[in-house]
């Protein structure tokens, strides 16, 4: 078997290239290699290598710039997850394609549901959204799994920006009325391994059906809670002292950017559980486990 893999060089799809060497053939589709700017490279690409399994983490995540380049947004976001799924149907393979809890506008009082309505509020979600439904307009066998405040110990995240600014800062201020789950990038790729071997094995025997799930840690945080969490459990294991950082509580009204948040972003992962056997972990437990690999464990 051999699978697709693009993105490699980002935080999930570095920690996808982990996951899952045990299961196939890798076959790496960075941004040299398989630009998914490039539509005609990208299907001469999978042409070229004929993949049984197209994984899918590279995306355009620049939430706010994607507000003033919405064209290059739609262009990575949108039409190339089409062109993936589109080859991928020629090929008789499967797709799985990483998606945002920014679908939806957060106006929900509990966690969402894979067929809740869906109503993005910022450029980038109504990208990632095109990309979901240009995928399934295909009909190709997929796997679309939105996830949410993903960080890991490499790349630029809230995690390593929270930990930088306590070094630098007495004081930090950090919005408390925005919710979601924080989602380690190891997280979604092992959770990905399982799903994609359980997946293989029903595609071969003639089970398999295509779906959306949603793939978060469980329990939820706001920023400032996440904030908070983070400063809490790294101090005894850096050099500088943070423990007597004052982290701020705002409004996010009191941090205005381009791109508008939702409030609640916490999704259900009810559906995943259920069809794959699977229990997520709590928020709290994966950040524990990110920041020993980070700093060191005690």
């Amino acid at each position: 078997m051999k699978i697709l893999l693009t993105g490699c060089n980002g935080q999930v799809g570095w920690e996808l290239n982990r996951s899952l060497l045990p299961l196939a053939e890798l076959i790496y589709a960075d941004r040299s290699q398989a630009d998914l700017a490039d539509l005609d490279g990208l299907r001469a690409f999978i042409q070229k290598h004929k993949p049984d399994v197209i994984v899918n983490p590279a995306a355009y995540t620049a939430v706010d710039k994607a507000e003033t380049e919405s064209g290059t947004a739609f262009l990575i976001n949108a039409q190339a997850p089409g062109v993936l799924a589109e080859q991928a149907k020629k090929q008789g393979a499967l797709l799985v394609h990483f998606s945002t809890d920014y679908v939806f506008d957060g106006t929900k009082t509990s966690p969402y549901i894979e067929g809740d309505s869906t109503s993005p509020l910022n450029v980038y979600g109504q990208s990632k959204l095109a990309g979901e439904q240009a995928i399934q307009a295909t009909g190709a066998d997929h796997l679309i799994l939105r996830t949410s405040w993903v960080y890991a110990a490499r790349g630029q995240n809230f995690l390593k920006t929270v930990l930088r600014l306590v070094k630098e800062r007495d004081e930090i201020s950090i919005v408390a009325d925005q919710i979601g789950s924080p989602t380690w990038a190891r997280l979604i790729a092992e959770t990905t391994s399982h799903v994609l071997r359980q997946s293989m094995l029903e595609k071969q025997q003639g089970g398999f059906n295509s779906s959306v799930y949603n793939l978060t840690s469980s329990g939820a945080a706001s920023w400032y809670e996440f904030a908070k969490t983070i400063v809490e459990l790294a101090h005894p294991r850096v050099k500088s002292d943070i423990k007597n950082r004052v982290i701020k509580p705002i409004p996010a009204t009191a941090y205005p950017l381009p791109a508008k948040r939702p409030s609640n972003s916490r999704l259900s992962c009810e559906r995943l559980e259920q069809r794959f056997g699977l229990q997520m972990p709590s928020w709290e437990s994966c950040l524990k486990l990110c920041l020993e690999e980070l700093l060191g464990a005690d």
